[in-house]
């Protein structure tokens, strides 16, 4: 059964348009999302990645798991970094995962000790199969012989975006104790 999505309407239509149509102008008409949703505004109106105010209706997600979701491609022109508050927000979201703020950038980092070298080469290609389904990628650093390291951030806008914390969430539900040997606080 898949997750439901709760979305809350906060004002009525601005024209004439049945709900409907102005919410399968939204998502297209199977569902798909056919404008992506870059930023919400002051007012509380979501902007498209066109840059155009999303027409009809406010809506907000409500709860939605986010390894559920999938990350979408990312390209500089349409994508921008979330804000600082925008990602304590949804550092909420993704326990053992901390925001760090690295020379204006921020990122989402993880830290653990590995039970031994080969564990974090195995905790690597775990977390490197999810990367890879997903289309983004985190660095990996392995110091020593058992401190892992996982930073995760959008190159492309060279900040945080919704695929980092997607991303994060799906790392969060792989089986990783039988690697682990004892987590690490920064």
């Amino acid at each position: 059964m898949l997750p439901r999505l709760s979305l809350l309407s906060l004002s009525k239509p601005t024209s004439k348009v049945p709900l409907t149509s102005a919410f399968q102008s939204l998502v297209g008409a199977h569902g798909r999302a056919s404008t992506q949703l870059s930023e919400i505004l002051p007012n509380n109106e979501a902007m498209s990645s066109s840059r155009k105010p999303v027409s009809g209706f406010r809506t907000f997600c409500t709860g939605q798991d986010l390894s559920t979701k999938k990350c979408v491609p990312c390209s500089a022109k349409d994508l921008r970094p979330m804000t600082e508050e925008s990602a304590n927000h949804l550092i909420q979201k993704v326990d053992g995962w901390n925001l760090i703020n690295e020379d204006g950038k921020l990122k989402l980092k993880y830290s653990c000790k590995v039970k031994s070298f080969t564990k974090g080469l195995e905790l690597f290609k775990l977390v490197g199969d999810v990367a890879e389904a997903e289309g983004h990628h985190p660095d990996l650093h392995l110091v020593g012989w058992n401190n892992v390291t996982i930073e995760i951030w959008t190159h492309a806008v060279g900040g945080l975006t919704e695929n980092d914390f997607i991303l994060a969430a799906k790392i969060n539900k792989l089986e990783l104790h039988h690697l682990l040997r004892r987590k690490v606080s920064d």
